[in-house]
């Protein structure tokens, strides 16, 4: 193993997050070269880690990922082509080692003949000496070389790399671990990293990348032509290859909403199911050939039927692929409602258009995060939850405050990151009345709502807070948290009504 880690597979390796290691490197717990943390450092932090046992870690990170419904499973393994490359490169690794080793003990053999030569022709003392060194090489050499000397830690960073390849993106300096027979595409795409692409099959070429160093394999077809110039630069398709070894990659990644493009996209209903009384969940799928990129808390335009439409906010997170959820209320009279409840079967087309909106994750905040979803905020709040949670982000609280209890409409999910999770932290509040029209008593109701779950939790205010949910609540939320001395760059709010 390297003297030197990064931080996702330091992370990996001792089974914390990214964002725990930043924050001893902040502190000065752990030092970082050029992004990189030394073992011994890794140690010096975590002495417990080489004797970790990180089946609970996979638990964990199982049971999370099946809070979103991804196939944990299906790509637990490598393509049998790539696995044996990467254990063909530690092939490669052992038998340099071995080679060393080999050398190692002719120049230890050439060194005790050196010392008996000059022994035999220098003074008693010299003898003396050489006695001790000798029995202190003979000591030296004998630890060494007692079986079972190993250090876990190395044996599970050897593991690691059979089993993932780490991809840094350049200039960004963005890093993430390749799975299974997940595409570079769809890896970085887990890792919450919006890189750019358009329809990940392979035709449209907006995923194209340098490689700058490392190996890939294409594991996919793709119909876009590269041309024989880029091929020689080193240009590939993120969505048609897999990491064989560890890969450094040139590629844009989008930092802010203009850096998403308007679409215009012609999905599919997959599934329309009930969530509650008057609550559908809208499962759409994109085609293969165009996926819908967007930001986690964005929303989109859907249209359906005789051109009647709706602004909704995007229930998922961009790493679930093709697959697009929404959760739409009953509004009685509403034409885009009714037909949705009433007539919008399975297999039905609905037309996609954006996506919009600036209520996104500021990722490079050091604060810990709070959420507040008022009766169908959650929507929003979900996806955002979940690409805050393919960061690795260290703390995460959700508030889910309901007008009624029903108005809670799929408790278990949260409930599941709640046991799942050590750095998810839910409650759900009932306030009892219309959150869609707060005012008077109602209005003081709701402040002292928030004045409690304030005086009971410590960090709120030290955290960022993201509020969605009926205007007239939100209103009253974000006076609330400006008042106690919040700046407006730290409370982001999305109206969902």
């Amino acid at each position: 193993m390297s003297d030197t880690l990064s931080l996702t597979r330091a992370a990996r390796l001792v089974g914390v997050t990214r964002t725990a290691l930043q924050k001893k490197i902040k502190n000065g717990e752990l030092l970082s070269f050029d992004g990189m943390v030394s073992v011994e450092g890794l140690l010096a932090c975590y002495p417990d880690a080489q004797l970790e046992d990180i089946a609970e870690f996979r638990r964990v990170t199982q049971i999370k990922e099946k809070a979103f419904g991804k196939r944990v499973f299906e790509r637990a393994l490598p393509d049998a082509e790539v696995l044996a490359a990467r254990i063909t490169e530690l092939s490669k690794t052992l038998d340099i080692s071995q080679a060393q080793v080999k050398k190692f003990n002719v120049l230890l053999a050439g060194l005790w003949d050196k010392l008996i030569e000059i022994e035999e022709k220098d003074s008693p003392l010299t003898h003396e000496t050489m006695d001790k060194l000798k029995a202190w090489i003979k000591q030296e050499v004998a630890l060494a070389m007692e079986p079972g000397f190993s250090n876990p830690l190395a044996i599970k960073d050897s593991m690691l790399h059979v089993m993932t390849a780490q991809v840094t993106i350049l200039p960004s300096r963005h890093d993430f671990l390749v799975e299974g027979q997940d595409t570079l595409l769809e890896a970085a795409m887990r890792s919450g990293i919006p890189l750019s692409y358009g329809c990940s099959g392979g035709n449209c070429g907006l995923c194209k990348a340098r490689l700058v160093s490392g190996e890939v394999k294409k594991t996919r077809h793709h119909d876009f032509v590269i041309p024989d110039a880029e091929k020689d630069q080193g240009y590939i398709l993120l969505c048609s290859n897999t990491a064989v070894s560890d890969v450094v990659i040139e590629a844009p990644v989008a930092g802010s909403v203009q850096d998403i493009p308007f679409q215009q996209i012609t999905a599919k209903v997959k599934a329309k199911g009930d969530i509650s009384e008057d609550m559908i969940l809208l499962h759409l799928q994109t085609p293969r050939t165009q996926r819908l990129r967007f930001l986690a808390g964005q929303r989109v335009t859907l249209r359906v039927g005789q051109s009647f439409s709706a602004d909704l906010p995007i229930a998922s997170c961009p790493c679930d692929d093709r697959n697009v959820l929404f959760h739409l209320r009953r509004h009685s009279g509403n034409l885009f409602s009714d037909y949705v409840f009433e007539h919008l079967g399975q297999n039905e087309s609905v037309e996609i258009e954006g996506p919009q909106g600036e209520f996104i994750l500021h990722e490079k905040s050091p604060r810990p995060l709070y959420f507040f979803a008022f009766d169908g905020g959650f929507a929003p709040i979900k996806s955002l939850i979940e690409h805050a949670m393919s960061l690795d982000a260290e703390s995460i609280h959700l508030y889910w405050i309901g007008s009624s209890k029903a108005h809670i409409y799929i408790p278990n999910v949260a409930r599941a990151w709640d046991d799942a999770l050590d750095n998810f932290h839910y409650a759900e509040l009932v306030a009892g009345f219309d959150l869609r029209a707060v005012s008077g008593k109602r209005e003081t109701s709701l402040l002292h709502q928030l004045k409690g779950i304030v005086e009971n939790d410590s960090g709120v205010l030290q955290g960022d807070i993201y509020l969605a949910g009926p205007e007239s609540a939100l209103g009253v939320a974000e006076q609330f948290f400006l008042g106690r001395g919040l700046p407006k760059t730290r409370v982001f709010v999305e109206m969902v009504n």
